[in-house]
């Protein structure tokens, strides 16, 4: 597979952890209360990923999806705890935002300018995607002003 914003083949980022098929005995918590932290937490205003990095580390829970049967977003939709904006548009819009803070400071620096412009070509795309799945706003769309407003 092709890189996509280079003209290189490249190897994958990252290997699959071993399958699991059951929940561990040694986790400390079971299937309900992982539930039930996953909804605490989600109603605290943690995102999905922050969500399984604390029940990973705090709680022993090493695989939400195994533990419950259902994966975190899931979970939360279930109890009406969903957020406008999915968590990895969000994130490219924080890295935009960070590439123009940088680039009104160092105006020659044509690397990151163009990282900014890829990184924009992504977010296009990805709110092209949700759009489709119907996860996002039907009115919604990226601009730098609005996406500053959201950080603010």
């Amino acid at each position: 597979m092709a890189r996509m914003h280079a003209r290189r083949k490249g190897k994958s980022g990252s290997t699959h952890p071993v399958e699991r098929k059951k929940h561990p005995d040694w986790s400390s918590l079971n299937p309900r209360e992982a539930e039930s932290r996953v909804i605490e937490l989600g109603k605290a205003g943690k995102s999905t990923s922050e969500i399984g990095l604390i029940l990973r580390d705090q709680y022993a829970v090493p695989d939400v999806k195994i533990a419950t049967g259902k994966k975190i977003t899931k979970i939360l939709e279930g109890n009406n705890i969903k957020t406008e904006i999915p968590e990895d548009l969000r994130n490219l819009i924080h890295t935009a935002l960070q590439l123009k803070k940088h680039l009104e400071t160092n105006k020659k620096d044509l690397k990151n300018k163009r990282n900014l412009h890829l990184t924009e070509a992504k977010i296009r795309r990805m709110t092209k995607y949700y759009h489709g799945q119907e996860r996002l706003p039907k009115g919604w769309k990226y601009t730098p002003e609005q996406a500053k407003l959201m950080f603010e």
